[in-house]
């Protein structure tokens, strides 16, 4: 069920600590599309998430005459979304060695996920623990890295049903710089400037979410420049980010994936306070 779109592991060195950084730095995707669980194959999945967390997902189950309180309404996205969580504590498992009953998984107040510390410590933790998620359509992936801040961002490419692409994309006019704007509205085809817009879109929510920033970031602060979609760069404000790197993936015809990585000393004040190395 699971497809690797990239990983990247250090040699592992003496000690716990070794084995954690190393271990620390992965991408992981899985193409929820391919599962269809029974309800008790759901269940016993759910199952496998401690206790604290799983009635995050057990409560969608229950039968309601409000169907708009439910967050997760459709199957496909119950199944993103214990994938999603799944993800998060087997990327602890494998990289420290815990438990997943006494992993606890905080979030900060603009939604950034990050690991409690302060839960069984192990002697000498003194890297980040930088993690991300992301899923839409078919998949749902993971992005950590054991230093730099990380965000990992999926979209699926699809169509407008009710307007044309260049109407649908005039919707989000206000988060492009003009250069993206040109850029997209000069591609050879309506297909093509769809596809050109949801890799800015991509590359844009994946910053955001390594910073930690949540909805509040102005989009429009955030241009990117390529050659071909390699050698992505990003200007803040105006001024050249030179110290994050940026990556492009097609997983398939319909799906697309980024994944940022910067300094720790960009993230924002709440995300900051859970990082253990920001120098």
């Amino acid at each position: 069920m699971a497809t690797v779109i990239e990983c990247e592991r250090l040699a592992d060195g003496d000690g716990l600590m070794a084995m954690g950084v190393g271990r620390w730095r992965c991408r992981w995707l899985v193409d929820v599309g391919r599962w269809r669980p029974s309800p008790a194959e759901f269940q016993a999945a759910a199952a496998v998430l401690p206790p604290h967390d799983r009635p995050a997902i057990h409560r969608f189950f229950s039968s309601s005459s409000r169907p708009h309180r439910c967050r997760f309404v459709r199957e496909e996205d119950r199944k993103r979304a214990l994938v999603s969580r799944l993800l998060k504590y087997s990327l602890v498992h494998h990289a420290l060695g815990m438990p997943f009953h006494q992993i606890r998984i905080n979030r900060t107040l603009e939604g950034k996920p990050y690991l409690n510390k302060n839960v069984n410590l192990l002697p000498g933790f003194n890297f980040n623990t930088n993690f991300n998620t992301s899923h839409q359509g078919e998949y749902v992936g993971i992005a950590s890295e054991p230093l730099c801040l990380v965000g990992l961002d999926i979209v699926c490419i699809s169509k407008p049903q009710r307007e044309t692409a260049l109407e649908f994309i005039n919707n989000f006019t206000s988060y492009l710089t003009d250069h993206e704007w040109n850029c997209i509205v000069t591609a050879d085809s309506h297909d093509g400037m769809l596809t050109e817009f949801y890799r800015y879109w991509c590359l844009k929510e994946a910053f955001v979410k390594a910073t930690g920033a949540g909805v509040g970031f102005g989009l429009q602060r955030l241009e990117f420049h390529h050659m071909n979609w390699t050698n992505i760069s990003l200007c803040i404000d105006g001024e050249e980010a030179r110290k994050w790197m940026f990556w492009l993936f097609k997983i398939d015809e319909m799906h697309l994936a980024s994944i940022a990585k910067g300094h720790p000393e960009d993230a924002i004040d709440s995300f900051r306070r859970t990082l253990s190395d920001v120098d």
